[in-house]
């Protein structure tokens, strides 16, 4: 059986459980990170030498970096789905989900962590406000795109989704301005509504 380790407040292992949840895969979890730790151990390191989570094992692979973990599993039990058989879609899927990794956390972490994760005395509110232009700028763009397909990737949901919309529970749920973007709030609200978001990435923020 598929064993993932992470905590289920971790942005990154909520899109392993999501795509897991959306593709019927059975998987054992583990606790791990922050208050749990585990991910700091020799054993471990020995399997992920980032120590960071999530990681999986699936009968003897070992596999770590959410978004490699969720295209390997979207390709092994989701293909024609989750991850489309056409190359060029899958393609365009990949490029959301790298979007994600290049801009969109970068922007989100900052104003996520200080809002969140930080005492209010330290908050550093000029970088929360800096942060949040800039990715209301850059959801600008997803809007724009989302005004000519239901999905980022086209017309079916596809893993390309999964990124973007774990951003998107933070957008919206944290206390901060937010202009009307409503392609990208119309896309939000139907994939939020799938059960498997609903179960693992709907959560208050921790």
């Amino acid at each position: 059986m598929l064993k993932i380790w992470g905590r289920t407040n971790s942005i990154n292992v909520q899109k392993v459980l999501w795509c897991c949840a959306e593709a019927g895969v059975q998987y054992e979890r583990v606790d791990a990170g922050m208050q749990f730790g585990v991910n700091n151990t020799p054993e471990y390191k020995g399997m992920n030498p980032t120590g960071l989570v999530p990681m999986i094992n699936d009968d003897g692979f070992v596999l770590w970096e959410s978004h490699a973990i969720v295209r390997y599993l979207a390709r092994k039990h989701g293909m024609g789905t989750l991850c489309p058989s056409d190359p060029k879609m899958a393609a365009d899927a990949d490029r959301w989900m790298e979007w994600y990794s290049t801009t969109l956390w970068n922007l989100m972490k900052p104003i996520f962590w200080n809002l969140v994760r930080t005492p209010v005395e330290k908050r550093n509110m000029a970088e929360v406000e800096d942060c949040r232009g800039k990715l209301a700028a850059s959801l600008a763009m997803a809007d724009a795109h989302l005004a000519k397909h239901a999905y980022l990737a086209g017309e079916q949901f596809t893993m390309g989704d999964i990124p973007t919309a774990v951003i998107g529970h933070r957008w919206f749920s944290l206390p901060i301005e937010r202009p009307a973007l409503p392609n990208f709030e119309r896309w939000y609200k139907s994939v939020s509504a799938r059960p498997a978001f609903q179960k693992h990435c709907a959560g208050s923020l921790t």
